[in-house]
């Protein structure tokens, strides 16, 4: 895979100059197979590329980034043995008021004391990722199955799908991370639901730090 190669000679992390002839000689092809991809990825907006008299400077992109992450999390999956739990760590901050509209829409409530066993508190808790690991922990709840709470229409709009998983907050307080399929927030963000106001029950403000165990099976 080119964009593999690409990230293994450092066009990962920044952007770096080589000529397709000695690109080419780097993964066996011929330079006009080598060119004739390099082209490809930059329509896909894979890469970006510059070429100039001394070669081409390229750098891989944040949907190139994205893909070989992607590609990283399927293959642990298949190599690696699937995690009881992962313990992630974040900082409280306040979101854009959306959770309470949401966790209070009857067609996820009902599912939520349904399938998770408790009614949630109307509002999420939410957690900005501090670290690369956690973030590459949350990018891999996208690949395991989780709890699915399923999308549904009322009369004037229609909700999109929630894969939750169970987790334990700072080892006190039982909840979920909710995984929205339409959402405003990245992979260096948690939702959290509970049965309780977490902010009050844990005495939390915007920039405290807590840890959460999630729990994969």
């Amino acid at each position: 895979m080119l964009l593999y190669a690409l990230a293994k000679i450092g066009a990962y992390h920044e952007p770096i100059r080589i000529s397709t002839v000695s690109f080419a000689k780097k993964i066996g092809l011929s330079q006009q197979s080598a060119s004739r991809h390099l082209i490809s990825l930059e329509k896909r907006g894979l890469i970006y590329r510059s070429i100039g008299k001394e070669g081409s400077l390229i750098r891989i992109s944040k949907a190139g980034e994205d893909l070989l992450r992607e590609i990283y999390l399927n293959l642990n999956m298949i190599f690696e043995r699937k995690p009881h739990s992962i313990l992630i760590e974040g900082e409280v901050f306040s979101g854009l008021g959306e959770g309470a509209y949401y966790v209070s829409q009857e067609g996820y409530r009902r599912q939520f004391i349904e399938k998770l066993g408790f009614d949630p508190y109307p509002g999420t808790l939410n957690l900005r990722i501090i670290d690369g690991k956690g973030i590459m922990q949350r990018a891999s709840l996208d690949a395991y199955p989780g709890i699915e709470i399923k999308g549904f229409r009322n009369k004037s709009r229609t909700y999109g799908m929630v894969k939750c998983f169970f987790a334990m907050i700072n080892g006190r307080e039982r909840g979920a991370v909710v995984l929205a399929s339409r959402s405003h927030y990245g992979k260096d963000t948690l939702e959290i639901i509970s049965p309780v106001y977490l902010r009050e029950k844990l005495g939390l403000k915007d920039g405290d730090r807590i840890k959460v165990e999630i729990f994969i099976q």
